[in-house]
């Protein structure tokens, strides 16, 4: 084993052509060192009350999946097929629609790649911050949860990864926001905050991406995969949801401005980190502000955007971080009418119970959510 320590994540792009020979003793670890003020809680009172997080807890037990057996991966794209459904491609304007079809599957694989490389790295990074979350959570069934959600954050990496190497064979690095946000989370001293970062904003908004791409997505094995991973994380968020609502209650008044301001910079940073202008701007020669400013004027794709915090509006309203200092910053954002969405709060214990769907029903499921997004104008 090597390992090999690099001051910033890697810039280029990694593609996958291993030798037919390839041994253990050829791997190398690329490893980039934060350092962290962790404050840490032992907690000395196992009692184990029936609450919501001890349910949510034994739900994670009880609907664990392993990646390598409980997932098809003979059921995948095949060479020359679009990683997209046809409906879409058919629909398809600008650029992209006007290349010759073999080039405009090559930049779809890299776009597929791009998107899928960031869910890898924000799981990576969301492992981080659950192991971080079993030491200074203050309460005992708020370690237990961490624990368990820390192994579904590494069941999540191993898939993404494998997917990745696999089928479209290129990784590409972390974009810089999701990069910044990641650090500020891992590296701040206060447990809530990382729970607020976390649990709240990057899974809140990872849970509408995966929902997209699940009905997107013209492979039945990614579909299947980010459904169950869609699973998973509704708990997670749910956790978060329930557990800071009673803390920050606690606070005073600047405590929570402070994490209002806190949570806002971070869907700034996340509504950024959500727009590819790498690729477009090494494809057709267009400048990332540019990419910018037509996504901005483009009212079709600034909906499509925005639509994905329809699961963290409604959240940071009920633990109390939409605050009246902070509320005009989210208008300009275009984010409030995301507000009265439906909350993560009320657990709908029913569908967290179902057992795991088959790749038949994900599939159906998709085609339907597909078109009630495409008849409001969202596809």
């Amino acid at each position: 084993m090597k390992v090999k320590v690099v001051e910033n994540p890697p810039i280029d792009p990694r593609e996958f052509d291993l030798p037919k020979d390839f041994k253990e003793e050829h791997l190398e670890d690329v490893v980039e060192i934060f350092n962290t003020p962790l404050v840490g809680h032992y907690n000395w009172d196992y009692t184990d009350a029936d609450t919501r997080i001890k349910k949510l807890y034994e739900l994670g037990k009880e609907l664990n999946w392993n990646g390598s057996i409980d997932l098809d991966w003979s059921n995948s794209l095949k060479k020359g097929e679009p990683p997209i459904k046809a409906e879409l491609i058919a629909r398809m304007e600008g650029p992209l629609a006007a290349l010759p079809e073999e080039e405009r599957l090559e930049y779809m694989r890299h776009d597929q790649a791009w998107t899928l490389s960031q869910f890898l790295h924000g799981e990576q990074g969301a492992m981080l911050v659950a192991s971080q979350l079993v030491s200074c959570a203050p309460t005992y069934q708020a370690k237990l949860y961490a624990a368990s959600q820390t192994f579904d954050e590494a069941r999540h990496v191993e898939v993404f990864a494998r997917y990745i190497k696999e089928i479209h064979g290129i990784e590409y690095p972390i974009n810089k926001n999701l990069k910044a946000l990641i650090d500020k989370i891992l590296s701040d001293e206060r447990w809530d905050l990382k729970f607020i970062g976390m649990q709240i904003i990057i899974e809140g908004l990872a849970l509408a991406a995966f929902q997209t791409t699940k009905e997107t997505s013209n492979c039945p094995l990614l579909r299947q995969l980010v459904h169950y991973v869609i699973r998973d994380e509704a708990r997670h968020v749910t956790f978060g949801v329930n557990y800071l609502q009673e803390f920050l209650e606690t606070l005073s008044e600047q405590e929570v401005e402070d994490r209002a301001m806190f949570a806002y910079e971070a869907c700034v940073v996340m509504r950024a980190r959500i727009i590819n202008t790498e690729l477009p701007a090494k494809w057709f020669g267009i400048s990332e502000e540019e990419i910018l400013e037509m996504v901005v004027n483009d009212d079709t794709q600034d909906m499509f955007n925005n639509m994905l915090f329809s699961r963290v509006m409604p959240n940071l309203k009920k633990i109390g971080l939409l605050t009246d200092k902070v509320m005009p910053l989210y208008e300009d954002l275009n984010l409030t009418s995301y507000i009265d969405s439906e909350s993560d709060f009320e657990i709908d214990w029913a569908e967290l119970n179902k057992p795991l769907e088959t790749s038949k029903e994900i599939d159906n499921q998709s085609e339907k959510e597909l078109a009630a997004h495409t008849a409001q104008g969202l596809f």
